[in-house]
């Protein structure tokens, strides 16, 4: 029998793992949704966005930015706040999320060029345009969905939260 422990760290996968999970997916007619983030402070937004996110398909990867890709954001000096292991393992123990596959590069668009997912997905106010691989997947024959957020929950107002009792 398998200890939780063991089934949240096996969903951290290397890219060549994820894509031979995505054949016996799709062998099983599982339609799989990517989507990706850096999920530095785990919020409620993070779970609604990705419980939304889940419910577009069978099977959720999530692409996680690496802590050089995040520096490459410019998301501001203190980030990422955790690292991309603990990132990944606290993710990784939420049920909605099949496998997570860390990236080191600004975008995820070679991730997403090698995995080819039937959906795509990002949250927020973004157009489909300038979502990276969005030309891929609809290429593909997939879709590109924009998920809401859950309002009121960002990873900077927690942010700016602790400053202020810093303070």
């Amino acid at each position: 029998m398998l200890r939780q422990i063991d089934i949240i760290s096996n969903k951290v996968k290397s890219l060549d793992d994820v894509l031979k999970l995505v054949k016996v997916w799709r062998l099983k007619n599982q339609k799989v949704v990517f989507t990706n983030g850096v999920f530095d402070i785990l919020h409620p937004g993070h779970i609604s966005y990705l419980a939304k996110t889940k419910d577009l398909g069978n099977k959720l990867i999530l692409g996680l930015n690496s802590d050089s890709s995040v520096k490459l954001l410019n998301k501001g000096p203190n980030r990422p706040i955790q690292n991309e292991k603990d990132r990944a393992f606290l993710l990784a123990a939420l049920s909605m999320i099949d496998a997570i596959v860390i990236f080191n590069e600004e975008t995820p668009y070679e991730l997403i060029k090698a995995i080819i997912p039937d959906v795509l997905a990002k949250g927020g106010d973004y157009k489909i345009e300038q979502i990276a691989g969005h030309d891929i997947v609809l290429k593909n024959g997939g879709k590109v969905e924009i998920v809401d957020f859950l309002d009121g929950h960002s990873t900077t107002s927690i942010e700016q939260k602790i400053k202020q009792f810093k303070d």
